[in-house]
């Protein structure tokens, strides 16, 4: 049988908002880097039926419109998940689902140039963007997201630039898809 890697982000999980959080949303008012933003129940609930091997719909988010499409995407049992966001260790129950968690650790001037090329693509204006950032998505890294660091198993530094953790990453997956996973389990048994 064919092995797959699934990769599904915690933005699919955003709650569906009220009027009054849309109309905020759209002035670059509304919080969505804290983690009430997240409907935690539907991604702890999709999370566990995954782990245990069902199919599920994953609902589809539209960051123009911040509002959750109607269509929603079918995902399969796969071998190896990739479950990544913002605030993926924060919820505790999330959280110790996981076998491996990876904290990309990434210098804030590079998440700052990110976030603005990013959004501009999604039509919002440089001053919207930066009042934003400074305002709610700068102090939630440092108050929820940066503290969950201390749950990482593997901290990797420089983001996407950091090739030998990357490597070392896709190694371990490749194991796991081969069917090899156990190799690292011995060596850690035989003292290696």
């Amino acid at each position: 049988r064919q092995r797959k890697v699934l990769i599904l982000s915690q933005d699919s999980f955003y709650k569906v908002l009220t009027a009054e959080q849309q109309a905020k949303a759209l002035k670059g008012q509304y919080k969505f880097d804290h983690p009430d933003a997240f409907d935690n129940n539907l991604m702890h609930t999709t999370l566990k039926n995954i782990v245990e091997g069902k199919t599920v719909e994953v609902p589809t988010y539209d960051f123009v419109t911040h509002s959750r499409l109607a269509e929603r995407t079918v995902v399969y049992p796969a071998d190896v998940v990739l479950f990544e966001g913002i605030l993926v260790f924060y919820n505790q129950d999330i959280r110790d689902m996981f076998h491996l968690r990876l904290f990309v650790d990434t210098d804030s001037d590079v998440r700052l140039s990110r976030r603005v090329l990013r959004d501009m693509k999604r039509g919002r204006d440089l001053e919207q963007i930066l009042t934003q950032y400074t305002t709610f998505v700068k102090p939630a890294f440092e108050e929820f997201c940066l503290p969950t660091k201390k749950y990482a198993d593997v901290i990797i530094p420089r983001g996407v630039d950091n090739m030998v953790a990357i490597n070392l990453i896709v190694q371990h997956i490749q194991d796991i898809l081969n069917g090899d996973i156990c190799k690292w389990q011995r060596g850690a048994v035989n003292g290696h």
